[in-house]
């Protein structure tokens, strides 16, 4: 079945006469029962199952290539951070993650927060050098821009992003899980930029696939939600098992929103990936025409990508609906003033600091504290949504004319 289909077709109830199309939503906290549940396959109570979650559990894993995803479904989280949690948590205590130096900076906040605390050490990484990660990986070499990996214990886990948040760096995520595996680490792909849609991590050998599903595959800005999927029996047993006794469970409401939202997935991503590429193209030509004060723009789909024939390989069907420009200055005050006027005249683009939405957000990154200073001051980053290509053009040449 076409991924196009899957997403319509799948996790609907029972094909019965007077049956309902759409699952229901299961408002409750517990369920009936009185005989012991030796085999673990009770719903039992409100935070280790819901029958609202089987749908968007399975169909997702379906997505990622999941074999068995009604045996093996996905884990729905109260929230992206709760997957990240809980995929870190996989990593024993004192274990070394390694991860992209630029990445989600909730993501990167958390694990600070770990090595403040003792309990992981973490190197950060260029994620596009692939021998000096598997140098920092393996801890034979001196591979991590953070100043460790050197003459260090393996790594347990390799974080990876592809493409990166927000620069937008596309990883060999193939030659990087060898590498991993190679000295025993799992790998963990957060996969909420590109969806399964268009790459799946699990078929080059991730262990672990985390998303934001606030994002792409809910899509409307109105549901937050992470998920984990995994086709390691043991792993989804551990990860399953956290959330249980952790408590971050994703809403009954929340739940179904999510499943309708995915029902669209293919349609929105089409058309928000169309409008990027259209997008990075214009902007591209423009700069280098001269006719908008653009020091960059960086999409994996633009030829000048570093990239790009690698996104070409392992991104299918697209390169993904979010690009970065960066507004030119005379220094990083200059640049970091012009784009912030830029995010105040746009009209259709909104302010805001998600992504993956029907509607079009614009931010500078570099406002938020403890984002690298490696991410340029006057840097955009640009959620494309599904409006008409030209609404969008016009906005945003408009408020960088200024």
């Amino acid at each position: 079945m076409h991924p196009e289909t899957l997403v319509v077709s799948a996790a609907r109830p029972a094909r019965q006469v007077d049956a309902p199309v759409n699952e229901p939503v299961h408002f409750t906290s517990t369920f009936v029962g009185w005989e012991p549940d030796s085999a673990g396959k009770r719903r039992l109570y409100g935070r280790m199952s819901n029958p609202t979650w089987d749908g968007p559990e399975q169909l997702l894993a379906a997505l990622e290539g999941v074999q068995d995803p009604v045996a093996q479904p996905a884990l729905l989280f109260s929230s992206g951070m709760a997957a990240i949690t809980a995929a870190l948590h996989l990593a024993p205590n004192g274990g070394r993650v390694v991860v992209p130096q630029h990445a989600y900076q909730g993501g990167i906040s958390l694990l600070d927060s770990l090595q403040q605390a003792g309990r992981l050490a973490v190197d950060r990484v260029d994620i596009t050098d692939t021998a000096a990660v598997t140098a920092a990986v393996s801890g034979t070499g001196a591979g991590s821009v953070s100043g460790a990996g050197s003459s260090a214990e393996p790594a347990s886990i390799l974080w990876l992003e592809s493409p990166t948040n927000p620069m937008l760096e596309v990883a060999d995520l193939a030659a990087l899980t060898e590498a991993a595996h190679s000295v025993g680490a799992l790998v963990v792909v957060d996969n909420t930029f590109a969806t399964p849609l268009v790459q799946r991590p699990l078929e080059v050998g991730a262990d672990v696939v985390v998303h934001s599903v606030t994002k792409y595959l809910a899509g409307h800005s109105d549901v937050v939600m992470g998920a984990a999927v995994t086709a390691d029996a043991g792993l989804h047993r551990r990860l399953h098992t956290h959330r249980t006794l952790h408590g971050a469970i994703a809403g009954p409401m929340e739940a179904f929103l999510a499943l309708r939202g995915m029902r669209t997935l293919a349609l929105r991503l089409e058309r928000a990936q169309a409008n990027a590429a259209e997008l990075a193209r214009r902007l591209e030509a423009a700069r280098l025409e001269g006719a908008l004060p653009l020091a960059a723009v960086t999409y994996p789909g633009l030829p000048g990508h570093p990239q790009h024939e690698l996104a070409a390989t392992q991104m299918h069907g697209g390169f993904g609906a979010v690009l970065t420009i960066e507004v030119a200055g005379e220094d990083e005050t200059a640049s970091a003033a012009a784009a912030d006027a830029v995010v105040q005249q746009v009209r259709h683009w909104l302010p805001g600091t998600s992504l993956g939405g029907v509607e079009s957000l614009i931010e500078r990154r570099r406002r938020f504290e403890g984002e690298p200073a490696t991410v340029p001051a006057g840097l955009l980053r640009l959620s494309v949504g599904i409006e008409h290509v030209d609404d969008l053009w016009d906005d945003l040449a408009s408020g960088l004319r200024g």
